[in-house]
């Protein structure tokens, strides 16, 4: 493990309903160690407002997971996570749009094999957040650039 790396798990409540350790309390105890990356193994609750605050921190990037149908399909369920922390659509939209340069859709084959199947850029349009495509990979390997393509790129400085 590299030396400048922290783990932090979360913990169920004992018996006793005390001693829990939640993501959203993670995040936070992450960034109050003045992290270069905040990498977030699941994003499944209402943490992700914490995450998205605080990758709109000035740090150099960040890494979390959510499940997903499809790359097309993460604004929704950002803003089914978003609710769950008691925020209004427009404010995840604004938090998203600004946080979030690429989204990676995995896709699994019947062998259990995975690989990137989608990369999108997340948009943002009077209020209102989407995911447009910008490459896609099929399970050959073939690469299709897609009109976002021209966004990624730029975002990455290719």
């Amino acid at each position: 493990a590299h030396p400048h790396c922290v783990h932090l798990i979360e913990r169920a409540p004992n018996v006793e309903g005390r001693g829990a350790v939640t993501l959203t309390d993670l995040v936070r105890a992450a960034m109050r160690m003045r992290p270069d990356r905040l990498i977030l193994g699941e994003c499944r609750g209402p943490e992700v407002r914490d995450v998205l605050t605080a990758l709109n921190t000035g740090h150099d990037g960040g890494w979390a997971t959510l499940h997903a149908n499809s790359a097309r399909d993460v604004p929704a369920r950002l803003a089914a996570l978003g609710a769950l922390a008691g925020m209004s659509e427009t404010a995840l939209a604004a938090q998203a749009a600004s946080a979030l340069d690429a989204v990676l859709h995995m896709r699994r084959d019947t062998s259990g094999h995975r690989w990137v199947a989608e990369v999108g850029v997340i948009t943002r349009e009077r209020g209102s957040l989407s995911c447009e495509p910008a490459l896609s990979v099929g399970v050959d390997g073939s690469v299709t650039e897609h009109q976002a393509w021209a966004t990624l790129a730029g975002r990455a400085g290719l």
